[in-house]
C-alpha cells in the first residue's frame, strides 16, 4: 500500500516536474516611431499597445501548458527604428528563437535579415504586399493581414451591395499610395470600376486648431465637388490625415469606406460572434481598455506558437515552424473558422471584419466568393499570383 501511495503521488506531481523542464521562450519587439498625433484623441495609442495582447496570449498558452508540461515565457522589448536591429540581436544572443514584431515594412525586413535563418519572426503590424511577394523571407510569418487582404475584404462587400462605381481618394504618402494600389487591384479582381481618382495632398497644416472644423466643413465639400457619378467614396489614408473627415462632408451624399466609414479590420471592440465576447471580456479585465488590432495580432502570433507547441509536444523553433506551415495546423481565433498559414508566403489566412462605428457590419470573405482550396484565399495574393515561395526547396 505504501508503494501504491508513492506511485499515485509521483503521478500527481509529474506534470509540474516536466513543466519546469520544457520552457518555450518568445519575445515581442515593438518599434515605436514618433509622428504626428492621430486626428482623434480617441485613437491615441495606449502605452501597452500590442504588449497587452502578448500578456493575454502568454496567459492562454500557460493554461494548456500546465497540462502539457510546458512553460511559456514572453519578453517585452520596445525600440526605435534606429535601435531595432540592436534589440533583436540582443534577444538572439540571449537565446530567443521566436520574436513577434510590431514594425513598419522596412524595419520588419531589416529585423528578419538581422535575425537570420535560426530565428522565426511573426510580423504583427506591417501590411506591405511586397513582404509577401518579392521581398518575402523564409524566417518571417505574417499574422497581420496584407493590404491586398483588407482591400479584397472591403471590395467583396461593396460588390455584394452592388456599389461597383468607386470614387477613390488617396493620400500623398507612400503608405497611402500603396493602399490605393491594393484597392485598384481589388477593383479589377472583383469587377468594380474606379470612375475617378483624386489625391489629398499633405500640406503640413494643423488639423485640430480652433478654426479646424470651419476649415474642414469648407475644404472637404470643395475637394470632392464635381466628381464623376459614383456609388461610394473609397479612401486610402493609412497616414490618418484626412479620411476621418470624409463622412458627412462629401459634396454628394454617398457612403464612405476604406480608411474611414466602413473599415476593414482584423479586430473590432464590438465583435461578439463566435465567442468573441469571451476574448473581449478577458482582455478588458486584464488591460482596462478594449483590444485593438495590434493587440489581437500579437495575441494571434503567440497563440500560434502555443497551439503548435501543444500539438507537437516540442519547443524547438524549427519543429514549430514546420508544423505551423503544414496541413495539420489550425488556430481558433473567434472568427467562425480555424485559421491556417499559407505555405508559400507565410501569411495567416483570416476573415476580415468590416467595422462601422460601434458595430461589425459584415465579415469577409462574402459567401458568394468561392475558392478551390480555401475561401479565405479569395482575400489577398493567391498561390498562382505570388512571387514568394518560402516552401520551395533549393
Amino acid at each position: 500500500m505504501r508503494h501504491l501511495k508513492a506511485a499515485v503521488l509521483a503521478a500527481l506531481v509529474w506534470p509540474a516536474t516536466v513543466a519546469a523542464q520544457t520552457e518555450i521562450r518568445a519575445a515581442v519587439l515593438r518599434v515605436d516611431v514618433q509622428g504626428r498625433p492621430p486626428v482623434s484623441r480617441l485613437d491615441l495609442p495606449p502605452d501597452d499597445l500590442g504588449l497587452a495582447g502578448a500578456r493575454l496570449g502568454t496567459a492562454d498558452n500557460a493554461t494548456t501548458g500546465r497540462f502539457m508540461g510546458q512553460t511559456f515565457i514572453t519578453e517585452e522589448v520596445t525600440a526605435t527604428p534606429e535601435t531595432a536591429v540592436q534589440a533583436i540581436e540582443a534577444l538572439v544572443a540571449r537565446g530567443t528563437r521566436m520574436v513577434v514584431t510590431l514594425a513598419d515594412e522596412a524595419t520588419t525586413l531589416a529585423l528578419a535579415d538581422a535575425a537570420g535563418e535560426g530565428v522565426l519572426l511573426f510580423n504583427a503590424r506591417a501590411r506591405g504586399d511586397e513582404l509577401r511577394n518579392d521581398q518575402c523571407r523564409a524566417n518571417l510569418l505574417h499574422v497581420a493581414p496584407s493590404r491586398a487582404m483588407v482591400a479584397d475584404g472591403l471590395a467583396q462587400f461593396l460588390m455584394w451591395k452592388r456599389w461597383d462605381e468607386w470614387f477613390l481618394i488617396s493620400g500623398s504618402h507612400p503608405a497611402d499610395r500603396a493602399l490605393a494600389d491594393a484597392l485598384r487591384r481589388a477593383a479589377t479582381k472583383f469587377g468594380a470600376r474606379i470612375v475617378e481618382e483624386r489625391t489629398f495632398e499633405d500640406t503640413g497644416g494643423a488639423r485640430a486648431t480652433d478654426s479646424g472644423l470651419v476649415q474642414i466643413q469648407a475644404q472637404i465639400p470643395a475637394f470632392t465637388q464635381r466628381a464623376a457619378d459614383h456609388d461610394v467614396v473609397v479612401a486610402a489614408d493609412e497616414t490618418g490625415l484626412f479620411a476621418a473627415y470624409l463622412p458627412f462632408h462629401t459634396w454628394e451624399p454617398r457612403p464612405v469606406a476604406g480608411s474611414a466609414g466602413l473599415r476593414p479590420v482584423t479586430w473590432h471592440p464590438a465583435m461578439e460572434m463566435w465567442g468573441g465576447t469571451q476574448f473581449q471580456t478577458r482582455f478588458e479585465k486584464q488591460s482596462a481598455r478594449p483590444a485593438r488590432e495590434e493587440d489581437y495580432q500579437v495575441w494571434l502570433a503567440l497563440r500560434a506558437i502555443g497551439e503548435a507547441a501543444t500539438r507537437t509536444g516540442s519547443g524547438d523553433m524549427a519543429v514549430l515552424r514546420d508544423y505551423m506551415l503544414g496541413d495539420q495546423f489550425q488556430l481558433g481565433a473567434f472568427k467562425g473558422q480555424a485559421l491556417t498559414f499559407r505555405d508559400w508566403d507565410g501569411q495567416l489566412r483570416q476573415p476580415i471584419l468590416l467595422g462601422s462605428g460601434p458595430i461589425v457590419a459584415s465579415v469577409s470573405p462574402q459567401s458568394e466568393y468561392l475558392h478551390q482550396v480555401s475561401q479565405l484565399d479569395t482575400l489577398g495574393t493567391d498561390r498562382p499570383e505570388s512571387g514568394c515561395r518560402i516552401d520551395r526547396k533549393e
